[in-house]
């Protein structure tokens, strides 16, 4: 049985782990995705913050 993920960066562990041993292309392919999200993500967070205090 598979245990469900408590935390985001678990997963991006895992996926990262599992996957460069299972399928290499496949791996370079989510490493690419998992980079730019981490790398925008300070955006929507100041952007989020905004829509709050703004009141949306």
């Amino acid at each position: 049985m598979i245990k469900p993920f408590l935390f985001v960066t678990a997963v991006h562990k895992d996926v990262t782990e599992r996957l460069s041993k299972d399928d290499p292309q496949l791996y370079s392919k989510v490493k690419k995705v998992l980079e730019k999200n981490k790398q925008e993500r300070h955006i929507r967070g100041g952007m989020a913050t905004r829509r709050k205090y703004k009141g949306e």
